[in-house]
């Protein structure tokens, strides 16, 4: 078993065939009070975890927002999009299957982003990124990542799975920054300077 924080470093992941990584918020009211307020909780706030395969430098490969199988195989899939963060468990997750991934795949960065107009983690509470082992069919969690609430950011770098040579090593980032809403680029630029 492995376990995971931020200040251990990268972690080997020999051994582990299948990695999840989930993202649970509950909705809240922001700042609102009375109907208003009542209106945000029930509508929700879409938050959304997003994969990105990189090969070098280059993202190549999204799972996420409207792409749940990239490569075409199941290497790396995504759960589809929760837009409200109601029910219990993780509202998205990303599993990826490491021997299925093509090679010329060196790393998937992991974030979790208020990426569609109008939504934002001020609009959620309770935010939390589950690392699972998802090896031989049985789920045990490695890891529970909080981000700061004291960020006006709406991303967050989240994980970062590397291959060195025949394996990988996971490394926890929890690093926000700023992502222009609705834009993809954005979205790799932030994936690319992890």
């Amino acid at each position: 078993m492995i376990t995971l924080t931020k200040e251990d470093g990268p972690a080997d992941l020999d051994g582990v065939t299948h990695l999840s990584i989930g993202v649970s918020w509950d909705p809240t009211s922001g700042s609102s009070g009375g109907v208003l307020g009542a209106l945000r909780r029930k509508q929700g706030t879409d938050l959304d975890l997003i994969a990105i395969a990189m090969s070098g430098g280059d993202p190549v490969r999204l799972a996420g927002l409207d792409s749940l199988d990239p490569m075409g195989n199941g290497s790396l899939a995504h759960s589809g999009d929760n837009q409200t963060g109601k029910g219990e468990g993780d509202d998205e997750t990303v599993t990826v299957e490491f021997a299925r991934l093509p090679q010329q795949i060196t790393s998937i960065v992991f974030i979790a982003a208020a990426y569609k107009k109008g939504s934002s983690f001020q609009k959620a509470r309770n935010i939390s990124f589950k690392v699972y082992d998802a090896t031989g069919g049985t789920t045990q969690q490695v890891a529970d990542i909080w981000p700061s609430l004291m960020s006006s950011d709406n991303g967050c770098a989240v994980a970062k799975a590397m291959r060195v040579g025949a394996s990988w090593k996971l490394e926890v980032i929890n690093t926000t920054g700023k992502i222009k809403q609705g834009d993809e680029h954005a979205l790799m630029r932030f994936a690319a300077s992890k």
